[in-house]
């Protein structure tokens, strides 16, 4: 089995360590300040509390997992890993920075798998001295409970490399895609973008509001699409239907390759989202710990696969 660690203390690297640990696997995560380790150290058991209030987990299970967690500034605690997950800021200097420590502690068969959600893998390939052992494995929020992670190839990524990550993956029960070139937002962001883009634009256009596209996304898109494939879908519809709609749709859809208004006067004012407090919801008239649990409570059946220890 490989030994893992997890370079980087923040909100995705505290949640791959909780799926580390609570697949009774020992986890190692460095961050770089006292602060992010407090953070880190807090956002984990948070997250394992969340899980017992669920019923998922125990105190004992608890209590075991984190038995197996080392957090700590120390680099040379990267010694003999053999498989790290890179979760730093999104820059080529920082990440550059972090892949040379990689290399000079832990082992040289080390795989380094970096959770960057944007940076092309080709670029990130040319920041490290073994490209061959450097591929992409982009997780989602929150990461130890949505089960899909982005593998994505550059030129140079070695066979060894991806049947390892795929292993490991497997063995955290995430479901894998692999892309074979990097392109930029990858599958899900790509998605992700054409719909946000929708969207802002028919709110901009006085259509409707940010509740009521949430509320047609959820009870139409989300649970057609949490059963069926958005390509089963399509090709249930078929190809002379699916072509009638388009032809009737795609010269009305929003085709932007700019920033809309209403999220440039956003950024301007300061009410750029959730952590300012407003952005297109207020977020002074929400539940904090309700949206935390409603954006995990889809996954919760999965964790029933983990193998927790005891």
């Amino acid at each position: 089995m490989e030994k893992i660690a997890v370079y980087g203390s923040g909100t995705i690297g505290s949640c791959q360590a909780t799926l580390v640990i609570g697949h009774g696997l020992p986890c190692t995560v460095v961050g770089h300040s006292e602060s992010g380790l407090v953070r880190c150290r807090k956002a984990i058991e948070q997250n394992w509390d969340d899980l017992i209030a669920q019923g998922l987990a125990t105190e004992k299970n608890k209590t075991a997992a984190l038995a197996l967690l080392t957090i700590t500034n120390d680099p040379a605690a990267l010694e003999g890993c053999t498989f790290v997950f890179e979760a730093v800021t999104e820059g080529c200097k920082e990440k550059q920075a972090v892949y040379e420590i990689i290399t000079q502690y832990a082992q040289d068969s080390a795989i380094v798998a970096s959770c960057s959600s944007s940076m092309d893998a080709e670029i990130l390939a040319g920041l490290t001295g073994r490209p061959e052992q450097l591929l992409v494995a982009h997780p989602f929020q929150p990461v130890h409970m949505l089960p899909l992670v982005e593998v994505v190839r550059h030129q140079r990524t070695g066979e060894e490399t991806l049947s390892r990550t795929m292993a490991l993956l497997e063995t955290l029960h995430r479901q894998v895609v692999v892309l074979n070139r990097s392109v930029p937002g990858f599958l899900v962001n790509r998605f992700a973008q054409a719909l946000f883009r929708e969207s802002i634009y028919l709110i901009e256009q006085g259509v409707t509001t940010a509740a009521d596209i949430d509320k047609a996304v959820k009870y139409a898109m989300g649970m057609r699409y949490a059963s069926i494939g958005l390509l089963e879908y399509f090709d249930a519809v078929g190809f002379d239907l699916e072509s009638a709609i388009a032809k009737n749709v795609y010269p009305d859809l929003c085709d932007t390759k700019e920033l809309q208004k209403l999220v440039l006067s956003g950024l301007a004012s300061g009410k750029t989202g959730q952590a300012a407090g407003e952005g297109l919801y207020d977020w002074s008239k929400k539940d904090q710990d309700d949206f935390r649990l409603r954006k995990q409570s889809p996954y919760f059946d999965g964790v029933k696969e983990w193998t927790m220890p005891e």
